[in-house]
């Protein structure tokens, strides 16, 4: 399906309101499996060291990907969620060392970053 820069915005806006609404934060792992980017199965497969990093199995070109990371940034900002960092660690490695999953071919840190970051619902003064 091809997607507009519009149509991206209103389902980036569309997962991240129901993520928060449900578990009070927004992933990006999530958003890409909710648009469909992003399958279930290769988002296990990632998380067991199968895969060499996550964009390799996302179902988009890196600059639409880039996007997606971009808009949930502006969607948190509107929305006043709060930016947390998230290590993403390999899944099945009890008493191993600690093996940090990687997003992009590239390691560039930004991007790293904005897949790392979950957007967390502020909780409301009373």
């Amino acid at each position: 399906m091809a997607r507009n820069h519009d149509n991206l915005v209103g389902e980036v806006g569309n997962s991240m309101y129901h993520q928060v609404n449900n578990t009070g934060y927004a992933t990006a792992v999530q958003t890409l499996m909710d648009m469909q980017i992003l399958s279930k199965e290769d988002y296990e497969r990632w998380r067991n060291g199968q895969v060499p990093y996550l964009e390799k199995v996302c179902k988009i070109n890196l600059k639409k990907l880039a996007a997606i990371l971009n808009e949930m940034k502006r969607y948190a900002a509107k929305n006043n969620l709060k930016p947390s960092f998230t290590f993403y660690k390999q899944w099945g490695r009890k008493n191993k060392s600690t093996i940090k999953l990687r997003f992009c071919k590239t390691g560039n840190e930004y991007m790293e970053n904005l897949y790392a970051t979950h957007y967390v619902k502020s909780v409301s003064e009373e």
